[in-house]
């Protein structure tokens, strides 16, 4: 568990860009909050959604490889059964982010065995949001 909070919070330091899957602006809802807090934290956040054309004041984009630079981490706001359909489209892309994020309740077993062979960290059922307060934002308080 130690090895796998390591690789968690080496993931989030080295991250500059972070691709939101499924993005959306309503307020209150997990997407909205989290999103928003990738922002405040100094991210360079990309909205992706396949109808949105602003999300939190951000261009956004239909799919992933509409984008045109690199990204670092995808965090995902799908229902588990996308997952392998998003896990092709990473790989598809000429230059793939270092972290698959599913956040907290999303799982599904086929994109992590799609993505691992790759060497990219595939984060499962647990939210990017969270893991920054606990790793990161409270980490540079306590020292």
């Amino acid at each position: 568990m130690l090895q796998d909070l390591r690789a968690l919070t080496a993931a989030m330091q080295a991250a500059r860009t972070i691709a939101v899957l499924g993005a959306k602006d309503k307020p209150g809802a997990p997407v909205d909050r989290v999103g928003r807090y990738l922002i405040d934290a100094g991210y360079t956040v990309i909205p992706v959604h396949p109808k949105r054309k602003d999300v939190w004041g951000l261009p956004t984009y239909a799919t992933l490889a509409d984008i045109t630079q690199s990204i670092d981490i995808v965090n995902l706001f799908r229902a588990p059964q996308y997952c392998p359909e998003h896990a092709r489209e990473v790989l598809a892309l000429a230059q793939p982010p270092r972290c698959f994020w599913m956040q907290s309740g999303i799982a599904n077993a086929e994109a992590r065995t799609l993505l691992e062979p790759t060497g990219m960290l595939v984060v499962e059922d647990r939210c990017l949001m969270v893991d920054h307060q606990q790793l990161l934002a409270n980490a540079g308080a306590a020292a």
